[in-house]
């Protein structure tokens, strides 16, 4: 429940950041507006943070670990979208993102944090002045590791969901700018050494902003 109403904050706040910060003069952006279709193939490269958690339960020990590694990320986007009519606007979307977050626990012994991470997710949005404010949502995966002390690192691919809320911007007709947040479980993992086992479930708070064109 907590994650849920942290979810919701956050969203709502990424929504209004997004309208008072990247929105174009309100005489061009309704010039662009009118005369803009959203139809078309996008790409672009997006930037931003992720608070990153882990919660690992490490065979043989007294009970769970929790912990957070955050770090920066950068990728990029590709995606198609079509308008609906009455400034509806619906797409599908994938990206992918190099990401930094990384930490470690038990006086170092016990380290961990993310290698990349993707989704591929469905769009559903409305356009309006020049903005188009969308929900997305859809499946996600990532690549994390674990290094014991004096073990060989292990590393797994998880797959879960991704859930959130932005805002593309027009700069020009082909042109946009884009503010994003989304919330991402990934779900668990089993991670294998030669000493035992640590199972792992992990989840992801991330703002981006991106830049991106329609083709």
């Amino acid at each position: 429940m907590q994650k849920i109403v942290l979810t919701l904050i956050i969203a709502f706040t990424t929504f209004t950041v997004a309208v008072s910060c990247f929105q174009v003069p309100a005489a061009s952006a309704a010039d662009i507006g009118q005369e803009h279709s959203w139809t078309g193939f996008t790409a672009g490269i997006q930037s931003g943070y992720a608070w990153n958690n882990r919660a690992d339960f490490i065979s043989g020990s007294d009970g769970n670990m929790s912990a957070d590694f955050n770090g920066s990320i950068l990728g990029g986007f590709a995606g198609y979208n079509r308008d609906l009519g009455n400034g509806w606007v619906a797409g599908l979307e994938a990206d992918f993102d190099k990401n930094w977050g990384d930490g470690n626990a038990l006086l170092g012994i016990y380290s961990y944090g993310l290698d990349w991470q993707g989704s591929v997710r469905g769009r559903v949005g409305h356009a309006f002045d020049g903005v188009l404010v969308y929900g997305t949502a859809g499946w996600a995966y990532a690549r994390s590791y674990t290094d014991v002390m004096g073990l060989d690192k292990t590393k797994e691919t998880f797959n879960g969901y991704t859930i959130g809320v932005g805002a593309d911007i027009l700069i020009t007709d082909m042109v946009f700018g884009r503010i994003e947040y989304r919330y991402t479980d990934f779900g668990s993992e089993t991670f294998a050494f030669e000493i035992g086992t640590t199972d792992s479930d992990m989840d992801q708070h991330a703002i981006r902003a991106g830049l991106g064109v329609k083709f």
